[in-house]
């Protein structure tokens, strides 16, 4: 498929979620990518009425590089369905699930792929729930990504500290165990797995300045793990 039979495509970005500056950043580095490429890009930065945009626009691919709420929960995604636009990455239901913490785990779990023990809090009243998990726990708001809103909590008043910043961006919390490891990522491109990446940082956790600012960060592919583990 050559540059030019991709047509018009709308590289949709920004919007309105936490993470709408990280996604802002990527979306000018997707759109120059593409560009320099010969694919005719034009960035689109969501707003309200996405779907007027893309019409004015005669589009007739998008490239999804939204981060958060309404990006990457399957709300834009079912918006290009409707209309009949091809676009990159995860569908409706796929996304819908991978936004959503709680439930991810939960199919998990059904499948037999382990995770840690976790509590959705709901109001104050489950705190005592997720302490009786055993400390120290991570909490997070359910639908965020980017690491917003979350904390590693050692006792009692950490928890409820953490569980009130976690609330300003989602109602639905989760304290989940918090567990000692490497950490690996991996994409999947055309029910393909592609190599895995070992990140490695100096902070606690890849938080969001690891993951957007620091230059501690390392990222290792091969990632070290022999073929088979991987």
């Amino acid at each position: 498929m050559s540059q030019h039979s991709f047509g018009r495509v709308a590289v949709l970005m920004g919007g309105q979620s936490a993470e709408r500056e990280i996604s802002l950043r990527s979306g000018r580095a997707v759109l120059e990518a593409l560009v320099s490429k010969g694919v005719e890009a034009i960035g689109v930065d969501v707003g309200d009425d996405v779907l007027g945009q893309l019409a004015e626009g005669g589009y007739e691919r998008a490239f999804i590089i939204l981060h958060g709420r309404g990006g990457e929960d399957g709300v834009i995604q079912g918006a290009l369905q409707r209309i009949g636009l091809p676009y990159t990455g995860s569908g409706v239901l796929g996304s819908a699930l991978a936004m959503d913490k709680y439930r991810t785990k939960a199919v998990w779990r059904g499948v037999g792929i382990p995770t840690p023990e976790s509590v959705l809090i709901v109001d104050e009243g489950d705190l005592d729930m997720a302490a009786a998990l055993g400390f120290p726990l991570m909490v997070k708001p359910i639908c965020e990504g980017s690491s917003i809103g979350m904390n590693k909590v050692e006792n009692r008043t950490q928890l409820h500290r953490a569980w009130e910043q976690a609330r300003v961006y989602d109602y639905l919390v989760l304290a989940e165990r918090w567990i000692v490891g490497e950490e690996y990522t991996t994409s999947i491109l055309q029910g393909e797995a592609l190599p895995m990446i070992r990140l490695e940082t100096p902070h606690l956790f890849y938080d969001y300045e690891a993951k957007y600012s620091a230059d501690t960060t390392s990222y290792h592919c091969p990632c070290g793990l022999d073929a088979a583990q991987e």
